[in-house]
Protein backbone atom coordinates (compact mmCIF):
# COMPACT_ATOMS: atom_id res chain seq x y z
CA UNK A 1 0.00 0.00 0.00
CA UNK A 2 2.84 2.32 0.88
CA UNK A 3 4.64 1.48 -2.35
CA UNK A 4 1.51 2.31 -4.38
CA UNK A 5 1.21 5.71 -2.68
CA UNK A 6 4.83 6.44 -3.44
CA UNK A 7 4.30 5.54 -7.09
CA UNK A 8 1.26 7.82 -7.30
CA UNK A 9 3.07 10.71 -5.68
CA UNK A 10 6.01 10.37 -8.04
CA UNK A 11 3.82 10.34 -11.22
CA UNK A 12 3.95 13.62 -13.18
CA UNK A 13 0.88 15.80 -12.65
CA UNK A 14 -1.22 16.88 -15.67
CA UNK A 15 0.02 20.32 -16.71
CA UNK A 16 -2.28 23.21 -17.66
CA UNK A 17 -1.94 24.87 -21.07
CA UNK A 18 1.07 27.13 -21.15
CA UNK A 19 0.09 30.79 -21.18
CA UNK A 20 2.46 33.64 -21.83
CA UNK A 21 2.65 36.43 -19.28
CA UNK A 22 0.82 39.65 -20.12
CA UNK A 23 2.62 42.09 -22.39
CA UNK A 24 4.16 45.13 -20.67
CA UNK A 25 1.74 48.06 -20.70
CA UNK A 26 4.15 50.36 -22.51
CA UNK A 27 4.84 47.80 -25.23
CA UNK A 28 1.15 47.04 -25.60
CA UNK A 29 0.20 50.72 -26.00
CA UNK A 30 3.01 51.25 -28.51
CA UNK A 31 1.85 48.23 -30.49
CA UNK A 32 -1.75 49.43 -30.67
CA UNK A 33 -0.55 52.88 -31.70
CA UNK A 34 1.55 51.35 -34.48
CA UNK A 35 -1.40 49.29 -35.77
CA UNK A 36 -3.64 52.39 -35.80
CA UNK A 37 -1.05 54.48 -37.67
CA UNK A 38 -0.40 51.76 -40.27
CA UNK A 39 -4.12 51.21 -40.81
CA UNK A 40 -4.69 54.93 -41.37
CA UNK A 41 -1.66 55.19 -43.68
CA UNK A 42 -2.92 52.22 -45.67
CA UNK A 43 -5.94 54.29 -46.73
CA UNK A 44 -3.58 56.05 -49.14
CA UNK A 45 -3.54 52.81 -51.10
CA UNK A 46 -7.09 53.48 -52.29
CA UNK A 47 -7.16 57.28 -52.15
CA UNK A 48 -9.03 57.31 -55.47
CA UNK A 49 -11.99 55.49 -53.95
CA UNK A 50 -11.99 57.71 -50.86
CA UNK A 51 -12.00 60.76 -53.12
CA UNK A 52 -14.94 59.39 -55.08
CA UNK A 53 -16.92 58.67 -51.92
CA UNK A 54 -16.09 62.05 -50.41
CA UNK A 55 -17.31 63.79 -53.57
CA UNK A 56 -20.54 61.79 -53.42
CA UNK A 57 -21.10 62.55 -49.73
CA UNK A 58 -20.42 66.29 -49.99
CA UNK A 59 -22.15 67.01 -53.30
CA UNK A 60 -25.34 64.93 -53.00
CA UNK A 61 -27.62 65.55 -49.98
CA UNK A 62 -29.35 62.23 -50.64
CA UNK A 63 -26.11 60.32 -50.17
CA UNK A 64 -24.55 62.48 -47.46
CA UNK A 65 -25.51 59.91 -44.82
CA UNK A 66 -22.78 57.73 -46.31
CA UNK A 67 -20.10 59.63 -44.40
CA UNK A 68 -21.49 58.18 -41.15
CA UNK A 69 -21.23 54.58 -42.33
CA UNK A 70 -17.40 54.12 -42.09
CA UNK A 71 -17.28 55.41 -38.46
CA UNK A 72 -20.20 53.13 -37.56
CA UNK A 73 -18.41 50.20 -39.20
CA UNK A 74 -15.20 50.89 -37.27
CA UNK A 75 -16.99 51.19 -33.92
CA UNK A 76 -19.03 48.01 -34.44
CA UNK A 77 -15.95 46.07 -35.61
CA UNK A 78 -14.00 47.14 -32.53
CA UNK A 79 -16.99 46.11 -30.44
CA UNK A 80 -16.76 42.57 -31.85
CA UNK A 81 -13.01 42.52 -31.28
CA UNK A 82 -13.49 43.59 -27.67
CA UNK A 83 -15.92 40.69 -27.14
CA UNK A 84 -13.02 38.41 -28.05
CA UNK A 85 -10.75 40.07 -25.51
CA UNK A 86 -8.72 42.01 -28.12
CA UNK A 87 -7.10 38.78 -29.28
CA UNK A 88 -4.04 39.11 -31.52
CA UNK A 89 -4.37 35.74 -33.24
CA UNK A 90 -4.21 37.10 -36.76
CA UNK A 91 -3.34 35.24 -39.93
CA UNK A 92 -0.57 36.08 -42.36
CA UNK A 93 -3.17 35.67 -45.12
CA UNK A 94 -4.36 39.13 -44.16
CA UNK A 95 -1.35 40.60 -45.98
CA UNK A 96 -2.52 38.98 -49.21
CA UNK A 97 -6.01 40.44 -48.73
CA UNK A 98 -4.57 43.90 -48.08
CA UNK A 99 -2.50 43.62 -51.26
CA UNK A 100 -5.65 42.53 -53.11
CA UNK A 101 -7.42 45.74 -52.06
CA UNK A 102 -4.62 47.85 -53.58
CA UNK A 103 -4.73 45.73 -56.73
CA UNK A 104 -8.51 46.19 -57.06
CA UNK A 105 -8.07 49.95 -56.72
CA UNK A 106 -5.53 49.98 -59.55
CA UNK A 107 -7.59 47.56 -61.63
CA UNK A 108 -10.61 49.86 -61.50
CA UNK A 109 -8.54 52.46 -63.34
CA UNK A 110 -7.81 50.14 -66.28
CA UNK A 111 -10.68 47.71 -66.72
CA UNK A 112 -14.17 49.15 -66.63
CA UNK A 113 -17.27 46.99 -66.78
CA UNK A 114 -20.74 48.33 -66.05
CA UNK A 115 -24.28 47.08 -66.19
CA UNK A 116 -26.29 49.79 -67.94
CA UNK A 117 -29.93 50.40 -67.10
CA UNK A 118 -31.23 53.17 -69.36
CA UNK A 119 -28.73 56.00 -68.60
CA UNK A 120 -27.52 54.59 -65.25
CA UNK A 121 -24.22 52.71 -64.97
CA UNK A 122 -23.67 50.16 -62.19
CA UNK A 123 -19.97 49.20 -61.90
CA UNK A 124 -18.99 45.58 -61.43
CA UNK A 125 -16.06 46.75 -59.28
CA UNK A 126 -17.68 49.49 -57.14
CA UNK A 127 -15.62 52.11 -55.36
CA UNK A 128 -16.55 50.58 -52.00
CA UNK A 129 -15.11 47.13 -52.79
CA UNK A 130 -11.40 47.99 -52.23
CA UNK A 131 -12.35 49.69 -48.95
CA UNK A 132 -14.16 46.57 -47.74
CA UNK A 133 -11.36 44.22 -48.82
CA UNK A 134 -8.75 46.41 -47.10
CA UNK A 135 -10.65 46.49 -43.79
CA UNK A 136 -11.14 42.72 -43.99
CA UNK A 137 -7.41 42.27 -44.56
CA UNK A 138 -6.48 44.36 -41.51
CA UNK A 139 -8.89 42.39 -39.29
CA UNK A 140 -7.57 39.07 -40.61
CA UNK A 141 -3.94 40.12 -40.16
CA UNK A 142 -4.22 41.17 -36.52
CA UNK A 143 -7.49 39.83 -35.04
CA UNK A 144 -7.86 36.55 -36.91
CA UNK A 145 -10.51 34.64 -38.80
CA UNK A 146 -12.89 34.20 -35.83
CA UNK A 147 -13.22 37.95 -35.31
CA UNK A 148 -13.50 38.49 -39.07
CA UNK A 149 -16.39 36.02 -39.31
CA UNK A 150 -18.20 37.55 -36.34
CA UNK A 151 -17.68 41.08 -37.74
CA UNK A 152 -19.32 40.24 -41.06
CA UNK A 153 -22.01 42.90 -40.64
CA UNK A 154 -19.80 45.85 -39.54
CA UNK A 155 -17.36 45.11 -42.33
CA UNK A 156 -20.19 44.62 -44.81
CA UNK A 157 -21.45 48.11 -43.97
CA UNK A 158 -18.42 49.47 -45.81
CA UNK A 159 -19.92 48.12 -49.03
CA UNK A 160 -22.83 50.50 -48.36
CA UNK A 161 -20.66 53.60 -48.01
CA UNK A 162 -22.32 54.72 -51.24
CA UNK A 163 -25.71 54.46 -49.52
CA UNK A 164 -28.03 54.94 -52.51
CA UNK A 165 -26.97 53.34 -55.81
CA UNK A 166 -27.48 55.35 -58.97
CA UNK A 167 -30.07 52.84 -60.15
CA UNK A 168 -32.41 54.13 -57.43
CA UNK A 169 -32.72 57.51 -59.16
CA UNK A 170 -34.76 56.13 -62.01
CA UNK A 171 -36.51 53.32 -60.15
CA UNK A 172 -37.45 55.11 -56.91
CA UNK A 173 -36.55 58.79 -56.78
CA UNK A 174 -38.39 60.05 -59.88
CA UNK A 175 -41.59 58.00 -59.28
CA UNK A 176 -41.67 59.16 -55.65
CA UNK A 177 -41.29 62.78 -56.77
CA UNK A 178 -44.37 62.33 -58.91
CA UNK A 179 -46.33 60.75 -56.05
CA UNK A 180 -45.25 63.49 -53.62
CA UNK A 181 -46.33 66.20 -56.04
CA UNK A 182 -49.73 64.53 -56.43
CA UNK A 183 -50.15 64.23 -52.66
CA UNK A 184 -49.34 67.91 -52.14
CA UNK A 185 -51.72 69.03 -54.88
CA UNK A 186 -54.51 66.71 -53.72
CA UNK A 187 -54.27 67.98 -50.14
CA UNK A 188 -54.27 71.57 -51.39
CA UNK A 189 -57.48 70.86 -53.30
CA UNK A 190 -58.97 69.13 -50.26
CA UNK A 191 -58.61 72.31 -48.16
CA UNK A 192 -59.95 74.40 -51.08
CA UNK A 193 -56.55 75.81 -51.92
CA UNK A 194 -56.39 74.49 -55.46
CA UNK A 195 -53.44 75.93 -57.40
CA UNK A 196 -54.32 77.92 -60.51
CA UNK A 197 -50.92 78.68 -62.08
CA UNK A 198 -48.12 76.35 -63.23
CA UNK A 199 -45.87 77.55 -60.40
CA UNK A 200 -48.52 76.93 -57.76
CA UNK A 201 -49.32 73.53 -59.23
CA UNK A 202 -45.82 72.57 -58.20
CA UNK A 203 -46.38 74.15 -54.79
CA UNK A 204 -43.48 76.45 -55.45
CA UNK A 205 -43.30 79.99 -54.16
CA UNK A 206 -40.07 81.68 -55.29
CA UNK A 207 -40.87 84.80 -53.26
CA UNK A 208 -40.19 83.13 -49.92
CA UNK A 209 -38.37 79.93 -50.67
CA UNK A 210 -41.02 77.24 -50.28
CA UNK A 211 -40.28 74.26 -52.50
CA UNK A 212 -42.52 71.32 -51.65
CA UNK A 213 -42.60 69.28 -54.83
CA UNK A 214 -41.27 67.59 -56.84
CA UNK A 215 -37.97 67.77 -54.97
CA UNK A 216 -39.15 66.66 -51.53
CA UNK A 217 -40.01 63.03 -52.16
CA UNK A 218 -38.94 61.77 -48.72
CA UNK A 219 -36.22 59.45 -49.96
CA UNK A 220 -33.57 61.03 -47.71
CA UNK A 221 -35.61 60.44 -44.57
CA UNK A 222 -36.57 56.94 -45.73
CA UNK A 223 -32.95 56.01 -46.44
CA UNK A 224 -31.82 57.34 -43.05
CA UNK A 225 -34.56 55.42 -41.26
CA UNK A 226 -33.67 52.29 -43.22
CA UNK A 227 -30.01 52.40 -42.18
CA UNK A 228 -30.92 53.06 -38.55
CA UNK A 229 -33.19 50.00 -38.64
CA UNK A 230 -30.47 47.93 -40.32
CA UNK A 231 -27.95 48.67 -37.56
CA UNK A 232 -30.56 48.36 -34.81
CA UNK A 233 -31.59 44.91 -36.02
CA UNK A 234 -27.95 43.79 -35.91
CA UNK A 235 -27.42 45.11 -32.38
CA UNK A 236 -30.62 43.43 -31.17
CA UNK A 237 -29.56 40.16 -32.83
CA UNK A 238 -33.07 39.59 -34.17
CA UNK A 239 -34.08 36.89 -36.64
CA UNK A 240 -33.75 37.46 -40.38
CA UNK A 241 -37.51 37.86 -40.86
CA UNK A 242 -37.80 40.43 -38.09
CA UNK A 243 -34.70 42.21 -39.38
CA UNK A 244 -36.22 42.57 -42.87
CA UNK A 245 -39.47 43.77 -41.28
CA UNK A 246 -37.51 46.37 -39.28
CA UNK A 247 -35.88 47.81 -42.37
CA UNK A 248 -38.98 47.75 -44.57
CA UNK A 249 -41.13 49.26 -41.81
CA UNK A 250 -38.62 52.03 -41.15
CA UNK A 251 -38.45 52.99 -44.85
CA UNK A 252 -42.24 53.04 -45.16
CA UNK A 253 -42.50 55.08 -41.96
CA UNK A 254 -40.06 57.61 -43.39
CA UNK A 255 -42.17 57.99 -46.53
CA UNK A 256 -45.40 58.23 -44.51
CA UNK A 257 -44.07 61.05 -42.35
CA UNK A 258 -42.84 62.83 -45.46
CA UNK A 259 -46.39 62.86 -46.82
CA UNK A 260 -47.52 64.30 -43.48
CA UNK A 261 -44.78 66.91 -43.79
CA UNK A 262 -46.00 67.88 -47.27
CA UNK A 263 -49.53 68.40 -46.01
CA UNK A 264 -48.32 70.55 -43.09
CA UNK A 265 -46.22 72.60 -45.48
CA UNK A 266 -49.25 73.16 -47.71
CA UNK A 267 -51.10 74.50 -44.65
CA UNK A 268 -48.18 76.78 -43.85
CA UNK A 269 -48.10 77.81 -47.50
CA UNK A 270 -51.71 78.93 -47.34
CA UNK A 271 -51.31 80.79 -44.05
CA UNK A 272 -48.01 82.45 -45.00
CA UNK A 273 -49.13 83.96 -48.30
CA UNK A 274 -49.76 87.66 -47.75
CA UNK A 275 -47.92 87.78 -44.40
CA UNK A 276 -44.33 89.03 -44.95
CA UNK A 277 -43.13 87.89 -41.52
CA UNK A 278 -44.23 84.30 -42.14
CA UNK A 279 -42.90 84.41 -45.68
CA UNK A 280 -39.45 85.39 -44.42
CA UNK A 281 -39.49 82.43 -42.03
CA UNK A 282 -40.75 79.94 -44.60
CA UNK A 283 -37.42 78.25 -45.29
CA UNK A 284 -36.68 77.86 -41.57
CA UNK A 285 -40.21 76.55 -41.06
CA UNK A 286 -39.64 73.97 -43.77
CA UNK A 287 -36.49 72.71 -42.05
CA UNK A 288 -38.09 72.89 -38.59
CA UNK A 289 -41.21 70.96 -39.56
CA UNK A 290 -39.18 68.33 -41.38
CA UNK A 291 -36.73 67.91 -38.49
CA UNK A 292 -39.46 67.59 -35.88
CA UNK A 293 -41.40 65.04 -37.90
CA UNK A 294 -38.23 63.04 -38.56
CA UNK A 295 -37.49 62.90 -34.83
CA UNK A 296 -41.07 61.85 -34.12
CA UNK A 297 -40.82 59.10 -36.73
CA UNK A 298 -37.50 57.98 -35.27
CA UNK A 299 -38.78 57.78 -31.70
CA UNK A 300 -41.94 56.03 -32.88
CA UNK A 301 -39.91 53.42 -34.70
CA UNK A 302 -37.62 52.86 -31.71
CA UNK A 303 -40.65 52.50 -29.44
CA UNK A 304 -42.29 49.97 -31.77
CA UNK A 305 -39.02 48.05 -32.08
CA UNK A 306 -38.59 47.95 -28.32
CA UNK A 307 -42.22 46.98 -27.73
CA UNK A 308 -42.03 44.04 -30.17
CA UNK A 309 -38.48 42.95 -29.49
CA UNK A 310 -37.48 39.37 -28.87
CA UNK A 311 -35.04 38.40 -26.18
CA UNK A 312 -31.66 38.82 -27.90
CA UNK A 313 -29.23 35.98 -27.99
CA UNK A 314 -26.30 36.50 -25.63
CA UNK A 315 -23.21 37.91 -27.30
CA UNK A 316 -20.32 35.50 -27.41
CA UNK A 317 -17.40 36.60 -25.28
CA UNK A 318 -14.14 34.67 -25.29
CA UNK A 319 -11.65 35.31 -22.48
CA UNK A 320 -8.30 36.64 -23.65
CA UNK A 321 -6.43 33.95 -21.74
CA UNK A 322 -8.16 31.08 -23.54
CA UNK A 323 -5.42 29.33 -25.50
CA UNK A 324 -1.90 30.34 -26.31
CA UNK A 325 -1.31 33.92 -27.40
CA UNK A 326 1.27 34.82 -30.07
CA UNK A 327 4.46 36.48 -28.95
CA UNK A 328 4.61 40.25 -29.17
CA UNK A 329 7.55 39.90 -31.54
CA UNK A 330 5.31 38.04 -34.01
CA UNK A 331 2.78 40.88 -34.01
CA UNK A 332 5.57 43.40 -34.59
CA UNK A 333 6.74 41.31 -37.54
CA UNK A 334 3.22 41.54 -38.98
CA UNK A 335 3.34 45.33 -38.55
CA UNK A 336 6.67 45.43 -40.38
CA UNK A 337 5.30 43.27 -43.22
CA UNK A 338 2.20 45.49 -43.38
CA UNK A 339 4.41 48.58 -43.67
CA UNK A 340 6.51 46.95 -46.41
CA UNK A 341 3.38 46.02 -48.38
CA UNK A 342 2.16 49.61 -48.09
CA UNK A 343 5.48 51.06 -49.27
CA UNK A 344 5.52 48.75 -52.30
CA UNK A 345 1.91 49.56 -53.20
CA UNK A 346 2.43 53.33 -52.95
CA UNK A 347 5.68 53.24 -54.92
CA UNK A 348 4.10 51.69 -58.02
CA UNK A 349 3.46 54.10 -60.93
CA UNK A 350 -0.26 53.24 -60.87
CA UNK A 351 -0.64 53.86 -57.13
CA UNK A 352 -3.38 56.05 -55.73
CA UNK A 353 -0.72 58.26 -54.14
CA UNK A 354 0.28 59.40 -57.62
CA UNK A 355 -3.36 60.28 -58.23
CA UNK A 356 -3.53 62.37 -55.04
CA UNK A 357 -0.60 64.45 -56.27
CA UNK A 358 -2.30 65.13 -59.58
CA UNK A 359 -5.54 66.56 -58.23
CA UNK A 360 -4.32 70.09 -57.43
CA UNK A 361 -4.76 71.60 -60.90
CA UNK A 362 -6.46 75.01 -61.14
CA UNK A 363 -8.76 76.28 -63.94
CA UNK A 364 -5.95 78.54 -65.18
CA UNK A 365 -3.40 75.72 -65.34
CA UNK A 366 -5.92 73.42 -67.03
CA UNK A 367 -6.72 76.01 -69.71
CA UNK A 368 -2.99 76.27 -70.47
CA UNK A 369 -2.91 72.52 -71.24
CA UNK A 370 -5.34 72.82 -74.16
CA UNK A 371 -3.53 72.74 -77.52
CA UNK A 372 -3.34 76.20 -79.11
CA UNK A 373 -3.37 74.73 -82.62
CA UNK A 374 -4.76 71.43 -83.92
CA UNK A 375 -3.96 71.09 -87.59
CA UNK A 376 -5.59 74.07 -89.32
CA UNK A 377 -7.88 74.72 -86.34
CA UNK A 378 -7.06 77.48 -83.84
CA UNK A 379 -8.15 77.65 -80.21
CA UNK A 380 -10.54 80.61 -79.79
CA UNK A 381 -11.83 80.24 -76.24
CA UNK A 382 -11.73 77.92 -73.22
CA UNK A 383 -14.06 77.23 -70.32
CA UNK A 384 -14.51 74.57 -67.67
CA UNK A 385 -17.30 72.80 -65.83
CA UNK A 386 -17.10 72.04 -62.15
CA UNK A 387 -18.69 69.79 -59.55
CA UNK A 388 -18.54 70.40 -55.81
CA UNK A 389 -16.32 73.40 -56.48
CA UNK A 390 -13.67 71.40 -58.38
CA UNK A 391 -13.14 71.53 -62.16
CA UNK A 392 -14.05 68.23 -63.80
CA UNK A 393 -14.04 69.08 -67.50
CA UNK A 394 -11.93 71.50 -69.53
CA UNK A 395 -13.37 72.63 -72.86
CA UNK A 396 -11.91 74.44 -75.85
CA UNK A 397 -13.54 75.81 -78.99
CA UNK A 398 -11.58 75.51 -82.24
CA UNK A 399 -12.35 77.11 -85.57
CA UNK A 400 -10.95 77.71 -89.03
CA UNK A 401 -12.26 79.60 -92.06
CA UNK A 402 -15.07 77.73 -93.77
CA UNK A 403 -15.64 75.28 -90.92
CA UNK A 404 -18.08 74.98 -88.04
CA UNK A 405 -16.86 75.49 -84.50
CA UNK A 406 -15.54 72.27 -82.98
CA UNK A 407 -15.63 71.61 -79.24
CA UNK A 408 -12.87 69.58 -77.60
CA UNK A 409 -13.63 68.42 -74.04
CA UNK A 410 -11.20 66.72 -71.65
CA UNK A 411 -12.22 65.25 -68.29
CA UNK A 412 -9.55 66.41 -65.89
CA UNK A 413 -10.35 64.32 -62.80
CA UNK A 414 -9.63 60.59 -62.81
CA UNK A 415 -12.81 60.19 -60.73
CA UNK A 416 -14.82 61.01 -63.84
CA UNK A 417 -12.69 59.33 -66.47
CA UNK A 418 -15.37 56.78 -67.40
CA UNK A 419 -17.67 59.60 -68.48
CA UNK A 420 -19.58 58.75 -71.64
CA UNK A 421 -21.12 61.76 -73.36
CA UNK A 422 -23.87 59.60 -74.85
CA UNK A 423 -25.24 59.13 -71.32
CA UNK A 424 -25.59 62.90 -70.94
CA UNK A 425 -27.71 63.09 -74.07
CA UNK A 426 -29.85 60.20 -72.86
CA UNK A 427 -30.37 62.00 -69.54
CA UNK A 428 -31.74 64.95 -71.53
CA UNK A 429 -34.22 62.62 -73.19
CA UNK A 430 -32.51 62.73 -76.59
CA UNK A 431 -31.95 59.36 -78.24
CA UNK A 432 -29.20 59.06 -80.86
CA UNK A 433 -30.30 58.67 -84.44
CA UNK A 434 -27.02 56.91 -85.14
CA UNK A 435 -24.79 55.30 -82.51
CA UNK A 436 -21.87 53.38 -83.94
CA UNK A 437 -18.10 52.93 -84.04
CA UNK A 438 -16.23 54.71 -86.80
CA UNK A 439 -12.62 54.65 -87.89
CA UNK A 440 -10.76 57.96 -87.73
CA UNK A 441 -7.18 58.84 -88.70
CA UNK A 442 -5.35 60.85 -86.04
CA UNK A 443 -2.08 62.77 -86.16
CA UNK A 444 0.77 60.54 -87.25
CA UNK A 445 -1.51 58.40 -89.41
CA UNK A 446 -2.79 56.17 -86.56
CA UNK A 447 -6.25 54.68 -87.13
CA UNK A 448 -8.61 54.58 -84.15
CA UNK A 449 -12.10 53.09 -83.84
CA UNK A 450 -14.05 55.62 -81.77
CA UNK A 451 -17.61 55.76 -80.44
CA UNK A 452 -19.64 58.14 -82.56
CA UNK A 453 -23.19 59.39 -82.02
CA UNK A 454 -25.40 61.54 -84.26
CA UNK A 455 -28.23 63.55 -82.68
CA UNK A 456 -31.02 65.67 -84.09
CA UNK A 457 -33.40 67.68 -81.90
CA UNK A 458 -35.17 69.36 -84.84
CA UNK A 459 -33.05 72.52 -84.53
CA UNK A 460 -29.46 71.29 -84.38
CA UNK A 461 -27.62 68.36 -85.90
CA UNK A 462 -24.79 67.17 -83.65
CA UNK A 463 -22.02 64.60 -83.81
CA UNK A 464 -20.30 63.46 -80.61
CA UNK A 465 -17.13 61.35 -80.57
CA UNK A 466 -15.83 59.61 -77.43
CA UNK A 467 -12.39 58.28 -76.62
CA UNK A 468 -10.62 57.15 -73.45
CA UNK A 469 -6.84 57.49 -73.71
CA UNK A 470 -3.83 56.76 -71.56
CA UNK A 471 -0.25 57.91 -72.25
CA UNK A 472 0.17 54.63 -74.17
CA UNK A 473 -3.01 54.06 -76.20
CA UNK A 474 -6.70 54.85 -76.65
CA UNK A 475 -9.76 52.70 -75.99
CA UNK A 476 -13.44 53.01 -76.67
CA UNK A 477 -16.67 52.38 -74.86
CA UNK A 478 -18.37 49.23 -76.10
CA UNK A 479 -21.84 47.86 -75.51
CA UNK A 480 -22.52 44.16 -75.21
CA UNK A 481 -25.77 42.25 -74.79
CA UNK A 482 -27.55 45.57 -75.16
CA UNK A 483 -31.25 46.12 -75.41
CA UNK A 484 -33.44 49.16 -75.17
CA UNK A 485 -33.28 49.33 -71.37
CA UNK A 486 -30.42 47.09 -70.26
CA UNK A 487 -26.95 46.17 -71.43
CA UNK A 488 -23.27 46.08 -70.54
CA UNK A 489 -20.71 48.81 -71.01
CA UNK A 490 -17.01 48.11 -70.91
CA UNK A 491 -13.62 49.38 -72.00
CA UNK A 492 -11.12 47.28 -73.86
CA UNK A 493 -8.85 45.74 -71.19
CA UNK A 494 -5.40 47.22 -70.82
CA UNK A 495 -3.87 44.90 -68.25
CA UNK A 496 -0.43 45.44 -69.74
CA UNK A 497 -0.65 49.09 -68.70
CA UNK A 498 -1.64 48.31 -65.12
CA UNK A 499 1.75 49.47 -63.87
CA UNK A 500 1.92 52.22 -66.52
CA UNK A 501 2.67 55.86 -66.02
CA UNK A 502 -0.80 57.38 -66.02
CA UNK A 503 -4.55 57.08 -65.67
CA UNK A 504 -7.15 57.08 -68.48
CA UNK A 505 -8.52 60.44 -69.62
CA UNK A 506 -11.91 60.86 -71.29
CA UNK A 507 -11.85 62.96 -74.45
CA UNK A 508 -14.89 64.28 -76.32
CA UNK A 509 -15.22 65.99 -79.71
CA UNK A 510 -18.52 67.66 -80.62
CA UNK A 511 -19.71 69.54 -83.69
CA UNK A 512 -23.08 71.33 -83.86
CA UNK A 513 -24.70 72.86 -86.93
CA UNK A 514 -28.18 74.00 -87.90
CA UNK A 515 -30.54 71.19 -88.79
CA UNK A 516 -30.71 70.28 -92.45
CA UNK A 517 -33.60 68.62 -94.23
CA UNK A 518 -31.20 66.23 -95.93
CA UNK A 519 -31.34 62.55 -94.91
CA UNK A 520 -29.81 61.72 -91.53
CA UNK A 521 -27.10 59.57 -93.06
CA UNK A 522 -26.02 62.45 -95.29
CA UNK A 523 -25.85 64.93 -92.40
CA UNK A 524 -23.97 62.40 -90.32
CA UNK A 525 -21.39 61.80 -93.04
CA UNK A 526 -20.86 65.55 -93.50
CA UNK A 527 -20.21 66.08 -89.79
CA UNK A 528 -18.02 62.96 -89.59
CA UNK A 529 -15.92 64.27 -92.49
CA UNK A 530 -15.45 67.57 -90.68
CA UNK A 531 -14.53 65.72 -87.49
CA UNK A 532 -11.94 63.76 -89.49
CA UNK A 533 -10.30 67.01 -90.60
CA UNK A 534 -9.99 68.00 -86.96
CA UNK A 535 -8.76 64.62 -85.75
CA UNK A 536 -6.13 64.50 -88.46
CA UNK A 537 -4.23 67.15 -86.50
CA UNK A 538 -4.93 65.78 -83.01
CA UNK A 539 -2.82 63.29 -81.08
CA UNK A 540 -5.20 62.07 -78.33
CA UNK A 541 -2.48 60.03 -76.62
CA UNK A 542 -0.30 63.14 -76.21
CA UNK A 543 -3.35 65.06 -75.02
CA UNK A 544 -3.95 62.40 -72.36
CA UNK A 545 -0.29 62.64 -71.35
CA UNK A 546 -0.66 66.41 -70.85
CA UNK A 547 -3.63 65.95 -68.51
CA UNK A 548 -2.03 63.34 -66.22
Amino acid sequence: MTENLELLSSAPAETAPELEPPWPLKASLLLWFGIAVLTAAGCLGFYREISILWTIWTSDPLRSIGMLIPPASIVLTLRVWRQYGWQMRGSWWGLLVIGLSFFLSALRQRILLFAVFESTKVPFIPATLPVYVYASGVVLLFAGTRVWRKAWFPLGLLLLSQPVPGLANGLIDIPMQNISARVARSFASLIHFAPTTPQLRLMFSPDFGMFIAPGCDGIRGAVTMGYVALILGYLKRVSWRRWVAYVAGAVLLGYLFNFIRLCILVLYYRVALGHPVLEDLARQADYGIGSCLFLVAMFLFLWLARHNQQKPAPAETVPYSAGRRPRIRTVWLKCAAFAATLVIALSLPSSALKYSRNTTATPTSLAALMPKQIGDFTLTRTWYEEESGAPVEENGAYSMPGSDEIILGVWVQPVFYFHNVSDCWLARGLQPDILTTRQFQTAGGESLALNTGFYNDGITDSIVINAVCTPASCSQFQHAASSERFGFLFLEPQIGELAGSGHPVSIMIRIDKLHSSAPKAVNYDLLATEAQRFLAGLDPVSLSRAFQ
